[in-house]
This record gives structure tokens, sequence and C-alpha cells, in this order.
């Protein structure tokens, strides 16, 4: 992998260091140039968490990603810098009325014996900059504060509220300290693409941060919000509209 290359792909500018400044306007660059985005599973064509097959998509033909394969080639990069990384895996608990199976990645990362959290694979309300791993302490990032909660069964849970909302804090992802290898996200991965109960093979799942907003693109649905989660854009698009769309507003160009 070219890192000098990775680097420009997300705009990242300077010389990185495996600081926690560098961390973070790593994981923000990303959310601003690398969509969330599923279209290779609708597509029908196999995903692969090879390094030179993710570089290739993302880095080369300036394609997105989710979790599985945003987050480990995040973590490729993080590595090469010089960052100390863990791999987990998380349950994502947004909306969900049951705890579901772990199906998301995330990384640990080691800086002067602190750890962070650090995670670009997700397009929903997810934290644009690496969290402190510390019980309680509450962060924020754009209109949106975040913490760390302990949980019997479920381990660390990420939580997060809106500064001018009127709902109170609301679960994102949990985990544990069980370190994970490549070979153990092939399942999951797997899952996600095939298996019927997934919801990564239903309808498009797509995500992109801007310097001033958040846009989505569900189902045929355009969204467009600011960071209060006020709507400023919302459209439901024609088969014939969306690859304009995901080539104008997400940088997606698929032919």
């Amino acid at each position: 992998m070219d890192s000098k290359k990775y680097l420009d792909r997300i705009g990242f500018q300077g010389k990185p260091e495996a600081d926690y400044a560098t961390l973070s306007e790593l994981q923000y660059r990303h959310f601003l140039t690398v969509p969330y985005e599923n279209l290779d599973i609708l597509n029908n064509i196999p995903l692969s968490l090879d390094a030179d097959d993710l570089y290739e998509k993302v880095v080369i033909n300036k394609r997105g990603g989710y979790c599985f394969e945003l987050n480990a080639l995040f973590n490729i990069l993080l590595i090469e810098i010089g960052f100390k990384t863990v791999s987990y895996f998380a349950r994502f608990l947004l909306d969900e009325p049951e705890i579901p199976m772990r199906r998301h990645q995330i990384m640990r990362v080691e800086i002067d014996g602190e750890y962070f959290i650090a995670d670009v694979g997700v397009g929903s309300v997810t934290p644009e900059r690496s969290l402190k791993l510390t019980e309680n302490e509450e962060t924020e990032i754009r209109g949106v504060l975040y913490k760390f909660t302990k949980d019997p069964f479920l381990g660390w849970v990420l939580q997060y509220k809106y500064i001018h909302g009127k709902k109170d804090w609301a679960p994102l992802y949990s985990f544990t300290e069980e370190p994970q290898i490549e070979v153990d996200f092939i399942q999951p991965n797997f899952f996600c693409q095939y298996h019927d109960d997934s919801i990564f093979n239903k309808e498009n799942m797509i995500a992109l941060r801007t310097s001033a907003s958040k846009l989505t693109l569900d189902a045929n649905l355009f969204k467009e919000t600011d960071f209060t989660g006020k709507k400023l854009t919302e459209k439901h698009l024609t088969p014939t509209e969306i690859p304009e769309i995901l080539s104008t507003r997400f940088g997606i160009n698929l032919y």
C-alpha cells in the first residue's frame, strides 16, 4: 500500500505522526472523503478484505465501503504510520429493539499509554474524531455529545445525544476487549453480504460528511442534514437520478 496516495485520497496535509492530533485528523478527513456505501453488495460483487483489494477499491478507484472494508484499510494505514492498534468486534445498537449480533469492527489505538477508539466505518451519527476510552467522559464533536459507559453484559457502550436536541442519551454501539485478527472478520463479512437477515443486501445505504452537513441516501431517499439533525434537503429520487447524485454528492462513479 502506498500510504502517501492514501493520505492524498483523504486530503490529509502534513507529515503524519503517531499522536492524537494525527489520529483525530485522519479519522475526520476520512469521513469527509470516503463514503460509507454498500453498492457492491447490492450489485452482487463479492467483497474482499484483502489489503491490496481494499487499497485498489478505496484509494485507486475512489470508492467507499462499509465497516469491514473501511476499518480494515484504515487500520493498515494507522499501523504503517506507527500507531499501536487492536481490532475489536462491536454490536451496533442504534435503533435496535433487541441485542444484535456482533457485526461491526472498530480499533483501539494506544497513544502514550492511553487508549482511543477509532472508527471510520459507519454512516450514522458516529463520532468524526477518535474518542478517549474513559468511562463517562463527555466529548462534544460538532453539536453532538459522546461518552462511554459500561454495561455488565455489553461491556463498553458508546452513547450520544444532540446538544440542542430533546432526546436523552442513546446507545450507538458496544464492545468488549477481546482482540480480533483479520481472519475473524471473514465470517461476519460473508453474513452481511449474503444472509437473508442482513440489512446490507436490501437497499442503498450511503453516507458522507461535509464540513457543514451530513449526506445520506437510504433506498431512494436523499437527505442532507446539519449537525443538530435538522433537515436541509430531502428528496425521493428516481432510478435515473441516482447515478448523478452518487457522482456529484458522494463522489461515487460506478461506470
